[in-house]
């Protein structure tokens, strides 16, 4: 799989040098091409030029070819364009999308995958006609610009990648609920990952029977919903610079897009860069953690994070096994979330001191850029266009290693296992 995403991000990188990709004359620089072809199929949005005026709707179109591709993942689109066209799906191939979508058994790949195309279309589709009417009432004067905001934006939004067409993103229309409102729905549902959207498509109206994973990814990303959002109004409310001279309604649409889109969506109607500190920890905290496994999101995923806090809870409780509902956690599970999340911590850690080395800007909008792009988010202090190029490489690498590493990492460890032929001997080494 990283070859395949490396591979997609060179052709991207190579189309997006071409003279047609660039608005105005001549073709686009190395750089800016390299730096949005990794951010496109990363899913991630973040940028170096002002993707409205810097690529042509031809490079835009490229652009959005590349985060839908990248959204849905390579061996996940192949699987579906097989169903589709040849209607059966090998062996091997079923095992490779089972580790690649996490799905239990190898009878779910099939009708999870059809479900994944039709529910990528659908929501698409709406999120599209809902912001095509919104753009054409109020915002544009011609059917077809407004058309193409609305598909862009839309891919955008449930693709949880951060690329405008405008320069502020969604500035221009904060607090406006027919629009921020579906672009949220799109994020939230994108970001809770295909093989949930599965379940609750057979199972919603029965809670009671959904597996923990269904259950950790729903209610926990419910919960950092609640969370982000009330925390963001409590902290931004009277901030001039964000909150502070919008209405009470606006306030409150722009509090649910603060509790949603750190997690992986990028798209922003207020400036990141002016928020208080503590927002913008909390904002931090929120994109390491990310959405639902199998998604769109990036971060260690809601249920590596959940899991991790019922691990502290049986510890403090001193219970021999982690146990969730009625159901018992096995140790390679357990080993495995803390193996991603303390690789996840290293590498936004080393990264960040990295970029300041290289850089004169201040810790956090170096650790925010640095796990804006791990997490695969896109949402930006403002500082990434004037970092220097060594930089920009490195949060390439960011966004290339959070997209593909903990998927990649995830499944060795699961297809990797080793039944040991004998134990060594226990030792305890003092612990705290």
């Amino acid at each position: 799989m990283p070859l395949t995403f490396l591979a997609l991000i060179i052709i991207g990188t190579v189309l997006l040098l071409l003279p047609f990709a660039r608005s105005g004359e001549g073709s686009a620089g190395f750089m800016p091409a390299f730096f949005t072809s990794a951010s496109a199929v990363t899913v991630t949005g973040l940028a170096t030029v002002d993707t409205g005026t810097y690529w042509s709707p031809a490079g835009q179109g490229i652009m959005l070819a590349l985060v839908e591709i990248g959204g849905l993942g390579i061996i996940a689109l192949a699987t579906v364009l097989g169903l589709f066209i040849g209607g059966r799906l090998g062996l091997r191939t079923r095992l490779v999308a089972q580790a690649d979508m996490h799905v239990v058994s190898l009878g779910e790949v099939r009708p999870l995958f059809r479900r994944v195309a039709v529910t990528m279309v659908f929501f698409q589709s709406v999120t599209a006609l809902v912001l095509t009417i919104r753009y054409r009432a109020h915002y544009f004067d011609d059917l077809p610009t407004a058309l193409w905001h609305g598909v862009f934006d839309s891919v955008m939004a449930f693709n949880n990648a951060g690329f405008s067409l405008n320069r502020d993103s969604l500035t221009g229309y904060a607090g406006d609920g027919l629009i921020i409102i579906p672009i949220c729905v799109a994020v939230f549902v994108g970001a809770i990952g295909f093989p949930v959207l599965a379940e609750l498509f057979q199972e919603w109206r029965t809670p009671d029977r959904w597996t923990i994973h269904t259950r950790l990814t729903v209610w926990g990303s419910i919960g950092l919903l609640l969370v982000g959002a009330i925390a963001f109004l409590a902290l931004e409310w009277n901030n001039a610079d964000t909150l502070g001279g919008l209405s009470f309604g606006h306030k409150i649409v722009s509090g649910i897009e603060g509790g949603i889109m750190p997690r992986s969506g990028g798209l922003n109607s207020f400036d990141w860069g002016s928020v208080r500190p503590e927002t913008l920890n909390i904002g931090v905290v929120m994109m390491f953690i990310g959405g639902g496994s199998a998604s769109t999101a990036g971060g260690i995923k809601i249920t590596t994070f959940l899991l991790l806090a019922y691990v502290i809870l049986a510890e403090l409780r001193g219970d021999p096994d982690v146990t969730i509902g009625n159901r018992s956690i096995g140790s390679v599970v357990i080993r495995s979330a803390i193996t991603i999340a303390l690789l996840a911590v290293m590498l936004v850690s080393a990264t960040t001191l990295l970029v300041m080395l290289m850089t004169d800007v201040s810790f956090d909008a170096a650790l925010f850029e640095c796990t804006s792009a791990f997490a695969t988010v896109g949402l930006s202090t403002g500082i990434t266009p004037d970092l220097p190029a060594d930089a920009q490489v490195v949060l390439i690498g960011l966004m290339f290693l959070g997209r593909v590493g903990t998927i990649t990492a995830a499944s060795a460890f699961v297809l990797r296992r080793r039944v040991p032929r004998y134990h060594l001997p226990e030792e305890q080494p003092i612990i705290g």
